[in-house]
């Protein structure tokens, strides 16, 4: 029974977004294990607090990755 975890920003994906994650992760691990998994396949997404979440020492916010996937520097 697989489980699979992604962490997010809070704030950084719409509702509609983690749809999408779900539903694509899904698919990617039923073209691995098979069809029969489907039922089985559990997909999760956990949010943390903008500041709570750092990379090289400096926290990140969901302003932040806007700013990033939006070509500009956070």
């Amino acid at each position: 029974m697989p489980l699979v975890t992604i962490d997010v920003i809070k704030d950084v994906f719409t509702p509609k977004q983690k749809e999408q994650l779900i539903a694509k992760v899904t698919e990617a691990m039923i073209e691995v294990e098979g069809e029969n998994m489907r039922p089985v396949t559990w997909v999760r997404i956990n949010e943390v607090l903008g500041g709570d979440w750092a990379i090289g020492g400096k926290p990140l916010r969901a302003s932040d990755v806007h700013a990033l996937a939006a070509g500009k520097a956070a």
